[in-house]
């Protein structure tokens, strides 16, 4: 579905024409305008630091000059081992300078993880924080195919007066290692510019790797199409003006981060706040002081924020537009951040392979609640998406059926990365088949029911654990909740679910079980339940329920 086929739609993006047409042709160029529009505006801020467009521009200058002189060539890549700290930025654009290719890399990776992205995306050369060279990536360099490595701390750029203050933290002995030190690198550089580079909009901007939460990861091949399309439908749909601060809550490797925090402030040419990782009490002091206007994450983001023990309703007063995606949002939770500060969180869906948002809650709007199944709209299609929902059979289905979600639209990646086989199967003639399950009502809204392989059967009869989380996050004394099945040798499957619970809070499994009998049908209800401190979660929010089902049946 598309504009073209719900004229109606239109209201929500007054003045706007149902199809985007792109203000650039590759991301790179979008950073140049920045440049010229903001040369002495903050780029990013970081702590009580800051780096400003024109910095910005001659450190990535820096940066690319020091890559060419060092052998590397168009279309090599870079892969990016940091957290949310000014070097990933520096990194991206001068990645792009020297006519290469970026790999955002989760800095939660251990060896394997990291040897394998490193081997698949072909990286010759790691750019990643001392203390990760030092665990982790010392160990894998050998025989990698990586030729440079550029290590840095994640205390540089903190204050404006010294961008080297490292307060007495003490750094890894690097000494005997084939590593340079990233600041001394810029600084051997700086004053020069690469030679002139552009870029198609069908080039690979980056390779943003899968979660991994249904198998091994895979690198999608987000293009500089993609990139300058989904910036500038974030900033049209959410109505952003010259004035916005955007924060910087999602990890910089995942796309929400690169696409909602990072290309979004360059096609706005405003600040973008980082403060390293998140956690929640840092969160609202850099809320406080930084006063962003705009910000996109995960909904138990904003759930932590809420429970933070420094919370207070004026340090969010100066947002004035959240958006949530990445992982289900139960309704109760938008609704009690609303009655704790007074914004309302505006749901969006989109996966790595749709370079961020596909479909996004209108803002000004609260997304419809599934009176059956009590989810969450995740709002309409954005700007010259269509999408349909499509069975077993591979046939579209009729509004309120439920099937799989397929995307086409200027956002969605060509491919894989080296794997034509995963490409022609994911992404057949160029739609992309989500693996997500849900429907669009008969107003055009849409609904994710769950992940198809998350589904449970219970006795012949279909359940999806999303239906009973939302239900469990009804009740007061519940954070987070996870459902997944489990082996029973009467019903083959049932349902299990893993709660934590709000600091201060109490109740126990029995309470919670009965406390979901009473409000579903009988084979849905969870026939048990485990309280635990944390559910365990990918970096961006996304619950790993294949880490408690291989816990189960452990």
């Amino acid at each position: 579905m598309s504009y073209a086929d719900r004229p109606w739609l239109a209201r929500y993006a007054p003045g706007q024409p149902h199809d985007l047409t792109p203000d650039f042709t590759d991301a790179l160029s979008m950073f140049r305008a920045a440049v010229e529009r903001n040369p002495d505006g903050d780029a990013v801020r970081y702590f009580d630091g800051a780096v400003t467009y024109r910095e910005l521009d001659a450190l990535s200058d820096a940066f690319a000059v020091g890559l060419l002189a060092r052998g590397f060539a168009a279309g090599e890549r870079v892969a990016m081992y940091l957290q949310n700290v000014p070097q990933f930025v520096i990194g991206l654009v001068g990645t792009w300078k020297a006519g290469g290719i970026a790999v955002s890399v989760n800095p939660m990776n251990r060896e394997r993880e990291l040897e394998l992205l490193l081997r698949d995306s072909g990286a010759v050369v790691l750019v990643c924080l001392e203390s990760l060279y030092d665990d982790v990536a010392r160990s894998v360099l050998p025989g990698s195919g990586v030729r440079t490595v550029l290590t840095t701390s994640e205390r540089e750029h903190q204050t404006r007066d010294d961008p080297r203050a490292f307060g007495g933290t003490s750094r890894p002995d690097l000494s005997g290692d084939d590593v340079t030190d990233l600041a001394a690198f810029l600084e051997q550089h700086r004053g020069s510019a690469p030679p002139p580079v552009s870029f198609d909009a069908s080039d690979t901007a980056f390779l943003t790797y899968t979660s991994g939460t249904t198998g091994p990861p895979k690198g999608a091949m987000n293009t500089h199409g993609n990139v300058v399309f989904n910036s500038q439908a974030y900033a049209v749909w959410c109505g952003l003006g010259d004035d916005e601060v955007v924060l910087g809550v999602a990890p910089l490797f995942h796309i929400t981060g690169l696409i909602a925090h990072v290309t979004v402030a360059q096609y706005l040419a405003a600040p973008l706040v980082l403060f390293h990782r998140f956690e929640p009490s840092l969160g609202i002091d850099v809320l406080r002081e930084h006063r962003p206007t705009f910000t996109v994450g995960a909904i138990t983001v904003f759930i932590a924020l809420m429970n933070a023990p420094n919370a207070e309703r004026s340090a969010l007063e100066s947002l004035r537009t959240i958006a949530s995606g990445g992982a289900p949002i139960p309704p109760s939770t938008v609704t009690a951040f609303h009655e704790f500060c007074g914004h309302w969180i505006h749901n969006i869906y989109g996966l790595t392979e749709t370079t961020s948002p596909s479909h996004g809650t209108p803002i000004g709007t609260q997304g419809p609640v599934d009176a059956a199944s009590g989810a969450l709209s995740v709002g309409v299609p954005i700007y010259g998406t269509v999408v349909r929902i499509v069975g077993d059979d591979g046939e579209e289905l009729p509004p309120g059926e439920v099937g799989e979600i397929c995307t086409s639209g200027p956002q969605v990646v060509p491919g894989y990365w080296n794997k034509p086989e995963e490409t022609a199967s994911a992404l057949p003639g160029g739609e992309l088949h989500t693996g997500d399950v849900g429907y669009m009502d008969a107003e055009g809204w849409f609904y994710i029911v769950d992940r198809k392989k998350d589904q449970i059967n219970a006795g012949g009869y279909k359940v999806w654990p999303r239906e009973v989380e939302d239900i469990l996050y009804e009740h007061p004394a519940v954070r987070e909740a996870a459902v997944v099945g489990v082996p029973d040798e009467y019903r083959g499957e049932t349902v299990k679910a893993f709660v934590s619970l709000r600091e201060g809070a109490s109740v126990t499994p029995e309470e919670l079980i009965a406390f979901t009998k009473e409000r579903m049908a009988a084979y849905k209800y969870p026939r048990q339940v485990e309280l635990l401190d944390e559910v365990p979660k990918t970096v961006t929010g996304k619950v790993l329920r294949r880490e408690l089902r291989a816990r189960e049946r452990s």
